[in-house]
């Protein structure tokens, strides 16, 4: 049995059962539709989100026919955001697979994510389940919100630390806090257990998010992301803004312009890496992101110990060990 297998254990019924409700919530008379959506299904990952959804549910009380439909509208509008992201993105793979706009063009993948999002929106409104779309679409907001904060700020590479936290909150945190925000509201009747809850789920994102960084540093070719990526994107993480915080002009105006001109420069990115590395950068980000993980498990130990509570703290745990 897989980590992901023994957390999964308190909810294994309940998650197989989502997967009928999910695809039926997918379900379209369009043969094209219904072809593009059967391959989506076929390449889903691990479903970590609606495992945080199930198990924040069951920590607060009885799962029950709003938990499905939490999961599903996350799942819904999640993917939908995917399917976007490559077009944005103008990627070819995902997950090993290939992406909807590399298989069927941009304008299909655009219009699949339309259908994803307002499939989301009727599941909620047939269900009366309002609250959850409130949670939900602020969660969707914010990652938008995000990314174009990300955008923005690539252009100059200005990013400060507090900028880099606001981004990663938004575009990575936001939606694990909806997960288990919508998950503890669809089982309990206290504001204070929801609210609980989707700090945690903020807290393990965030620290999700800095575990992807430290990824770009990795050296012993474990993971299938390449090294230094996010420096050929142009995207300032967490171990690259502390060290040019620290840096000297020159060092800092050399790093920069690598960064933002010789991008494709594997010589020039490899030293920049080792500049992080040497200089503190990756020591900096692994003590933030366990200070993190401490943060949201202490808000996890504030509800009675239950085979939930115990999956959910395996699952934080596995978002930081975790090899790719």
């Amino acid at each position: 049995m897989t980590i992901v297998d023994q957390i999964k254990a308190p909810i294994a019924r309940e998650m197989d059962e989502f997967e009928i409700r999910f695809r039926a919530s997918m379900k379209s008379n369009t043969p094209l539709l219904d072809k593009i959506t059967h391959y989506i299904i076929k390449r889903k990952g691990k479903q970590m989100r609606p495992m945080f959804v199930f198990l924040s549910g069951k920590l607060c009380g009885e799962i029950n026919d709003a938990t499905y439909t939490a999961a599903s509208l996350i799942e819904l509008l999640h993917t939908a955001t995917l399917v976007h992201d490559d077009v944005v993105d103008d990627a070819n793979m995902r997950r090993g697979f290939f992406s909807i706009n590399a298989l069927w063009k941009n304008k299909i993948a655009v219009l699949v994510g339309d259908f994803l999002l307002s499939s989301g929106l009727l599941l909620s409104v047939e269900k009366g389940a309002f609250e959850l779309l409130r949670i939900v679409s602020q969660a969707v907001r914010e990652m938008s919100e995000g990314e174009l904060l990300q955008m923005e700020k690539a252009r100059k590479l200005n990013i400060t630390e507090k900028v880099y936290f606001d981004i990663i909150r938004q575009k990575t945190a936001s939606l694990i806090a909806a997960c288990c925000e919508s998950g503890a509201h669809s089982t309990s009747s206290h504001p204070d257990e929801v609210e609980r809850m989707r700090l945690f789920g903020e807290k393990v994102g965030i620290a999700f998010q800095l575990k992807d960084d430290l990824f770009d540093y990795d050296f012993d070719g474990q993971i299938g992301k390449p090294t230094g990526i996010d420096i050929k994107e142009k995207k300032m993480t967490l171990p690259l803004i502390h060290v040019l915080s620290k840096a000297s002009f020159a060092e800092r105006r050399w790093i920069i312009n690598t960064v933002k001109h010789h991008n494709t420069d594997r010589q020039r990115v490899q030293k920049v890496i080792d500049y992080v590395v040497s200089h503190g950068g990756i020591s900096y980000a692994t003590v933030k992101m366990l200070a993190y993980r401490e943060e949201a498990l202490e808000i996890l130990y504030s509800f009675e110990e239950s085979d939930a509570r115990k999956a959910l703290e395996n699952l934080v745990n596995y978002t930081i060990d975790r090899k790719k």
